[in-house]
């Protein structure tokens, strides 16, 4: 076993997972981690008990749905009041996610998605009335994300052909 008790196949299959959780049948995984259906069951399952897979989510197209701007506004909290204006401020209608930094100032930042200009100064507004300083707006032109573990599944693929 590596990295706090992940063995190889645990990783490909947390791999497959972040890839596509919603096409990821335990047969689809299985066939590519050449193990078992049951064996992947058995491995979702103790990943999911152990809390290791907390959540299976689905990644939205704001674009097509209407939200155009994708913004990250970064701002200052008082350390000891960072956790709670967090989750506040992932409350406010237009706000996805949010990261807490462990610096004194730029310790809060929101990813936001919203309609139009007057939709982000909403959002805003929203934030500056939790407490929150907002320190800067930042569109955000594209993002990408790949799995934890997908060098282990490129190493596979590799070995396999």
């Amino acid at each position: 076993m590596t990295l706090e008790g992940l063995d190889e196949l645990d990783q490909h299959i947390l791999a497959e997972l972040q890839r596509d959780a919603r096409h990821a049948s335990s047969r689809d995984i299985a066939a590519k981690v050449s193990a078992s259906p049951s064996t992947v069951r058995k491995r979702l399952q103790r990943l999911e008990d152990e809390g290791i897979v907390t959540a299976y989510r689905a990644e939205v197209d704001y674009d097509r749905v209407g939200y155009d701007l994708h913004v990250q506004i970064v701002c200052t909290a008082q350390i000891p009041e960072r956790e709670a204006m967090a989750d506040a401020g992932l409350a406010v209608p237009g706000v996805v996610g949010v990261r807490e930094l462990a610096t004194g100032e730029r310790n809060v930042v929101f990813t936001v998605v919203s309609t139009d200009n007057d939709d982000l100064t909403r959002i805003a507004a929203a934030l500056s009335e939790l407490g929150l300083t907002i320190v800067d707006e930042e569109l955000i032109p594209a993002e990408r994300v790949k799995p934890l573990f997908e060098s282990a599944l490129d190493d596979t693929a590799t070995e396999r052909e």
